[in-house]
């Protein structure tokens, strides 16, 4: 419920505001008339109709984020939104590349992480289970554009040495 009542010297009514897919939608329900403040029936008619204002941009709200939430972002280094390419610290003091996955899972209604190991798996399939994690807490469905491009956005083993730090070279000790 975004109405909210404003009672300030400039303004006396119901305010509905959103934010839906970037942009805030904001309207106002007047509570004057002839300088006035209405009461009694009037004033339940403006609030039904900010009521009604604020279920309609619900419903457009909602499907805003259904459609975001299905969409395959790529930040500038090339890494899928909520799937990065990292480093673990593990409890020995080593470093592994992992791909971390941190994503709002429509499943549970919660943000839900999870870790996939390059070392043991491999980038190929690493980066499978990432995406296959991704996808079903996303609600995507394995033959929908989106879950083809998550495929295609895997990172070559170049680009996970880079992203990463790893340079490949065994240090001196």
């Amino acid at each position: 419920m975004s109405v909210e009542l404003l009672d300030s010297p400039r303004f006396y009514g119901f305010r509905v505001r959103r934010q839906i897919a970037g942009k805030t939608y904001q309207e106002y329900f007047s509570l004057k008339e002839n300088g006035k403040r209405i009461r009694g029936a009037k004033r339940a008619a403006a609030r039904s109709q900010a009521d009604a204002r604020d279920a309609e941009l619900s419903v457009l709200q909602k499907k805003a984020r259904e459609k975001a939430a299905k969409e395959v972002h790529l930040d500038a280094k090339g890494q899928v939104r909520g799937i990065l390419c990292r480093l673990k610290s593990e409890k020995s003091g080593s470093k592994t590349p992992v791909f971390q996955i941190g994503v709002m899972s429509q499943m549970q209604n919660k943000i839900v992480n999870t870790t996939v190991s390059i070392n043991k798996y491999g980038v190929d399939e690493a980066w499978h289970k990432a995406v296959d994690f991704f996808v079903a807490h996303k609600k995507i469905s394995k033959r929908s554009r989106a879950y083809k491009d998550l495929l295609a956005a895997k990172p070559s083993p170049a680009q996970v040495r880079r992203l990463t730090g790893q340079t490949g070279k065994k240090r001196k000790q």
